[in-house]
């Protein structure tokens, strides 16, 4: 079931937000409805928020779809909105995992090839069966490439891979640490990116600004301006932005 607020005209350009909840994803809603964007926060059926949510999202001018997370439903949600934007910015964590472990709930569910992977591959699949053919701009991460080290950028590879070869229209960002207030917060990333950024400082003054550029960590809501604005820019269809481009 899916709960839709209505606002906009037909004539706006269209956006739906996958991942609208998470830390960049709120962002990306604000900053597409300023720009004028007709946009459709997604937040999934299940959620235990999904009432404050969707106040939230209302309040600020976006219309909020909880279809649910099955091919058919998410098929259905592209082929009605017509969108020209679609954003995937799904992201799980290890944290989730074990939580969801704990809570005695399937941990399956939460990993990076049942989230992070399969989600994002159903949203990049409506794309490619609507007669929109819109543009999808993915949030993957600085360091992916076919032969990177780790679960979590081997699944950001993969769907890289699966969106390139769809034949949508994409754009794909791969910014380094993102920081902000997280509703699961990332120990990991919480630490480091401070430390990193203070070495980068160093690095930057002695010369090495393209490292420095790479690595240096952006905000969630910098890194929303950035995504809003590239994702409408013609030049960055079927592009990769890079740390220093974001």
């Amino acid at each position: 079931m899916s709960h839709t607020a209505s606002h906009g005209t037909a004539s706006q350009r269209t956006a739906i937000v996958f991942g609208a909840t998470g830390l960049t994803g709120r962002f990306v809603v604000s900053h597409l409805v300023k720009a004028g964007v007709r946009t459709i926060a997604h937040v999934r059926p299940d959620s235990p928020r999904l009432g404050e949510w969707t106040e939230r999202f209302t309040r600020d001018r976006a219309e909020v779809s909880s279809a649910a997370w099955q091919k058919d439903a998410i098929d259905a949600l592209v082929a009605k909105e017509r969108p020209t934007l679609v954003f995937g910015l799904l992201g799980t964590t290890q944290a989730r995992v074990k939580e969801a472990a704990r809570a005695g709930r399937d941990a399956s569910k939460e990993t990076y090839d049942a989230v992070d992977v399969a989600l994002t591959e159903m949203a990049i699949d409506a794309c490619r069966a609507a007669s929109t053919k819109p543009r999808f701009v993915y949030l993957s991460s600085v360091g992916t490439s076919d032969s990177a080290a780790g679960s979590y950028l081997q699944a950001r590879a993969k769907v890289e891979r699966t969106l390139r070869a769809s034949g949508v229209p994409y754009t794909i960002a791969r910014p380094s640490f993102i920081v902000g207030e997280r509703d699961t917060p990332r120990a990991l990333e919480k630490v480091s990116a401070p430390l990193v950024n203070g070495l980068l400082g160093v690095l930057g003054a002695v010369g090495a600004k393209d490292l420095r550029d790479r690595y240096r960590s952006i905000t969630g809501e910098e890194l929303a301006k950035a995504l809003v604005v590239i994702a409408q820019d013609p030049a960055w269809q079927d592009r990769v932005a890079e740390p220093a481009d974001l």
